[in-house]
């Protein structure tokens, strides 16, 4: 039964009998409530959070063998020392601002490790390791700076981004040296073939 809703509206106008048929409201507030339902139903996703643990767990513990079976010739940089105190109590990490920060921070702290454990140190490219380290450990420096400021101030956005952000930092580095080891070890062989 099509009817031009225009021409309704028209002709009841003057009448003044604009109303809806009775029940309509109600029959229209149980098809939205099948439609668009009050409550979703929760999802339990705790064993991502513990399959994601166990991943960054392995890859530690996997770049840990790694980095003890290829020990650089004298040089040991430290990535991350959180053990620092400032006036006698422990400073915070991001692990200690919410769980979400700690996988982050867990997993470039993993993968900076493993960067680390794949570089091979030779005499030809100490010097260039040497430089790479020291930058490192100053960025190392700032990030116990930034953990401090964190535990006296507390958690904020510019704190807890600066300190995700010298994670990055720190990982690009890697990357960076181990390209350069790459092209330096090319040049090297096409030297001696030539």
């Amino acid at each position: 039964m099509a009817q031009d809703i225009r021409k309704l509206f028209e002709e009841n106008q003057g009448k003044g009998e604009m109303q809806m048929p009775e029940g309509h409201r109600s029959r229209f507030m149980d098809r939205l409530d099948q439609e668009f339902p009050k409550e979703k139903p929760v999802k339990n996703r705790s064993w991502m959070y513990v399959a994601a643990s166990i991943v960054v767990l392995v890859g530690l513990v996997y770049s840990g063998f790694k980095w003890m079976d290829n020990e650089p010739l004298d040089t040991n940089p430290q990535v991350v020392d959180t053990s620092s105190k400032t006036n006698e109590e422990e400073t915070k990490s991001l692990g200690d601002v919410s769980p979400e920060l700690k996988q982050v921070e867990d997993y470039y702290l993993a993968s900076i490790n493993f960067e680390l454990s794949k570089v091979k140190v030779t005499p030809e490219n100490k010097e260039l390791f040497d430089g790479y380290v020291k930058r490192l450990e100053e960025l190392n420096s700032e990030y116990q700076k930034l953990s401090v400021e964190l535990t006296e101030k507390g958690p904020n956005e510019f704190t807890v981004t600066a300190l995700i952000n010298n994670l990055k930092l720190r990982l690009n580095l890697l990357h960076r040296l181990r390209e350069q080891l790459k092209l330096l070890n090319e040049n090297q062989y096409n030297q001696k073939t030539s």
